[in-house]
């Protein structure tokens, strides 16, 4: 008996497992509230599932997210975009998703774009979330419509009271899967992103292990974009990243993410998760397996189901744009 005493007095003396509280700005589609499509907080609760670690993650306005890390209330930021410059008292993780702002419009010719001074003298619709950061506020040369949120930058862009629109390519994807549905004339994009940014995990320098969960946290990452996870929360069918070190791109996928159709087209869309660009020594990586040619890629994805994805944005929302298409 003395021995059990001795064993629960041992349990009750060990310390309890720290909990991360995190904050972030919403982006819909990619940071949002428990019940709604959040991508990013998918990404992040499953790296840190992966680190056996328990985080807390919290959706805020900027204001609060700041107050929140001045006042220690909150260890940090699970989204940090790098359009704003990196502070000091802080610990930062390498980005961990890419976020491409490209020039956006029902006009064809906005391929024609690839440099922000294409956009001078043309009204270009933004939501605050980009508009407010340090990067773009600098930049005098173009006329600005701020929008509060997403939603009212697409509707500004949908009643011509805007030229352009500067946004995420992963959010014109998402409204154009709204679109497809209605069978409407889709949205063109920019040649080239306009902008490039990253997110980032950011955790102030105080917290105890900073540097190392930082660094853990980008190896698990690092991970999961190899083996299939990113896609499949994502919800992209082709990702690409050069996972064997030799400078190109290769291109990565999962057999549980639907896709449209199986073909060079797909290929062509890949979502890109570093600078390195896709060439003839490209592997293919279908859910942690290698193939070097792209039949053999394409034939272990042979029986599953080609089906277009919904959007992840709300459709009755964005139903009151639609109707003015």
């Amino acid at each position: 008996m003395r021995i059990i005493v001795l064993c629960c007095a041992l349990l009750f003396c060990l310390p309890a497992v720290a909990q991360l509280k995190l904050g972030a700005t919403a982006l819909p589609t990619l940071v949002d509230e428990d019940d709604e499509p959040a991508r990013i907080n998918d990404i992040v609760t499953e790296a840190f599932r992966r680190m056996d670690k328990t985080v807390s993650l919290e959706v805020m306005r900027s204001a609060f997210l700041g107050s929140g890390l001045l006042s220690k209330q909150l260890d940090g930021d699970f989204a940090y975009l790098d359009l704003d410059e990196k502070k000091s008292g802080f610990v930062y993780s390498r980005a961990y998703l890419p976020l491409y702002l490209f020039a956006v419009s029902k006009r064809e010719s906005v391929k024609e774009i690839s440099l922000l001074p294409h956009l001078q003298d043309k009204r270009i619709a933004i939501e605050n979330r980009f508009a407010n950061t340090d990067r773009v506020r600098l930049i005098k040369d173009v006329k600005w419509g701020r929008n509060p949120t997403t939603f009212d930058a697409f509707r500004q862009l949908a009643d011509n009271r805007a030229y352009y629109l500067l946004t995420s390519g992963l959010l014109v994807d998402e409204f154009n899967r709204l679109l497809k549905v209605e069978n409407e004339e889709l949205l063109h994009l920019s040649s080239a992103p306009v902008f490039s940014a990253g997110f980032h995990l950011r955790l102030r320098d105080d917290v105890a292990d900073a540097r190392a969960i930082t660094m853990e946290f980008g190896s698990v990452v690092d991970d999961m974009q190899k083996d299939g996870t990113f896609n499949q929360l994502l919800g992209i069918a082709w990702l690409t990243k050069d996972i064997n070190g030799d400078g190109v791109a290769d291109y990565i996928s999962s057999k549980a993410v639907p896709r449209a159709t199986l073909d060079e087209t797909m290929l062509a869309a890949a979502y890109p998760l570093d600078d390195t660009q896709p060439g003839t020594d490209s592997v293919f990586v279908i859910d942690a397996k290698t193939f070097t040619s792209r039949e053999e890629a394409f034939g272990a994805l042979d029986g599953v189901d080609n089906v277009l994805r919904m959007s992840l944005l709300d459709k009755e929302i964005y139903q009151r744009i639609l109707r003015r298409w």
